[in-house]
């Protein structure tokens, strides 16, 4: 169980502090909630306590993970054999999956794919969501803002 003041992630939302664990009650049963607060936008999040690590609730990485994903961003090949489905679907799992490796892989194929071609709507919106997903926990790890990690990141994406 995570505790007020830990940093976590979310998988779909991005990296936050918990800052209060409270009760509501739901279908005439009680539930306990971990209120996360994520810095980027003042935006809080309701995590269920009894199935957050079902849903991908992690601890936010660490300063080694932080520098593989700048590795990934600078070194990473893109692959142009898919098809905009197919490339779709591998995007989704691998932001779903959690790990940063893998999301810092989904901006750096969707920017070169913007730059070079465009993007339709959705991976426009994918992009966008990655992208708050991984300056969000770098931020945490590193002790930046987001708007500094975003900065830092411009020049390897």
């Amino acid at each position: 169980m995570y505790q007020i003041g830990d940093r976590i992630v979310h998988p779909l939302h991005g990296a936050g502090i918990i800052e209060e664990i409270v009760t509501q009650k739901v279908d005439r049963e009680k539930r306990d909630y971990y209120l996360l607060r994520l810095p980027e936008n003042n935006m809080d999040v309701l995590v269920p306590v009894e199935t957050a690590d079902k849903i991908g609730i992690r601890p936010v990485g660490t300063v080694e993970k932080a520098e593989a994903v700048f590795g990934v961003l600078r070194d990473f090949q893109v692959t142009y054999g898919s098809n905009w489905n197919a490339r779709y679907h591998e995007n989704i799992n691998r932001i779903k999956s959690g790990d940063l490796e893998e999301v810092a892989k989904v901006i750096k194929t969707l920017s070169v794919f913007d730059r070079e071609k465009g993007l339709a709507s959705g991976e426009r919106k994918m992009l966008h969501n990655a992208k708050k997903i991984l300056f969000s926990e770098l931020a945490l790890i590193l002790d930046r803002s987001y708007a500094e990690m975003e900065a830092a990141l411009r020049e390897l994406i």
